[in-house]
């Protein structure tokens, strides 16, 4: 065994009263009951750690090293009852571990945490960026508390719906389907090349599933690693970047190299959530959360 936290509670009463009644008294409990806690302790590490006699009690040099530590650990737990209390508050406090997919968490989150911050001061988000796959597992695991994802990758979870994304084409100006501003139709896709980020991200199922649909087809020649990385392939014309919402009118528009249209069919889009394991203590935190991620997600398609 090891000592018990009430172990350690005890004798640093001890080392500040410098008596067995004063020590109990501090502690509410009775003075044998005290004096046998701590005979324990040294038992347990095999070292004395109070010599008594009729002037009171005495750390040794044993004593007073695990006195100091025991400060230490006790100062700790504390703290964490006081994390542990604040999370359990009304509104956001805390730190909350939230996994996001990278289509997203670059475009979406520098909008919310400030904002965040400014509703809930006591609040804290430690971010992890990965794809849904892995987030998936991290979720599920306890490794995270929460994620943002697009839901059908997702089940068996709790999850709120924060947007629908719609999917566009980034070409460049020369491109055949650069003629317009207007959205472009499935019909319109046929026969193009299409460019897509690498295997496992979840835009990747997206942008096979409207090539089906079109009669398009995913250039096997670049998979991209990066929205950024396909939009540039984009511009020197090798095909057709598609790219969720967000990026697109967050930063595909500000280059004036490129032309940007949406795809207009219901299949061309994906639902993105805020995601929770259904046995999780913070699930009514969660709306507090989704409201401030729903507005912000809403003002940039806008």
């Amino acid at each position: 065994m090891r000592p018990t936290l009430r172990q350690l509670q005890y004798l640093v009463a001890l080392a500040e009263a410098g008596k067995f009644a004063e020590a109990a008294r501090m502690v509410n409990v009775s003075q044998p009951s005290l004096s046998t806690q701590l005979a324990d302790m040294e038992m347990e590490l095999g070292t004395q750690l109070v010599e008594r006699g009729r002037h009171g009690a005495i750390l040794t040099p044993s004593g007073n090293e695990v006195v100091r530590k025991a400060r230490d650990i006790l100062s700790r737990v504390e703290a964490l009852k006081t994390s542990a209390d604040k999370f359990s508050k009304k509104g956001l406090s805390g730190r909350l571990r939230l996994g996001v997919i990278p289509s997203i968490g670059p475009y979406l989150l520098p909008r919310v945490t400030r904002r965040l911050h400014e509703m809930y001061p006591d609040f804290r988000i430690s971010v992890l960026e990965e794809k849904a796959i892995e987030l998936d597992g991290k979720l599920k695991d306890g490794r995270l508390d929460t994620i943002i994802s697009v839901a059908e990758d997702h089940p068996n979870v709790e999850s709120i719906r924060l947007l629908i994304e719609d999917l566009w084409i980034c070409v460049a100006p020369d491109h055949e389907l650069a003629g317009s501003e207007h959205p472009v139709t499935l019909a319109d896709l046929k026969g193009h090349s299409l460019l897509s980020l690498g295997h496992g991200h979840n835009l990747n199922a997206a942008i096979r599933s409207v090539a089906r649909l079109s009669g398009a087809y995913v250039n096997q020649e670049y998979e991209g690693t990066s929205l950024d990385a396909i939009r540039q392939m984009a511009a020197m014309g090798a095909g057709a970047a598609v790219l969720p919402s967000l990026y697109a009118l967050v930063e595909a528009r500000r280059d004036d190299a490129l032309v940007v249209r949406q795809i207009s069919h219901p299949m061309a889009r994906r639902e993105i959530a805020l995601l929770w394991r259904d046995t999780s203590a913070i699930g009514e935190k969660m709306e507090d959360l989704a409201e401030v991620l729903k507005d912000a997600a809403e003002a940039l398609v806008r």
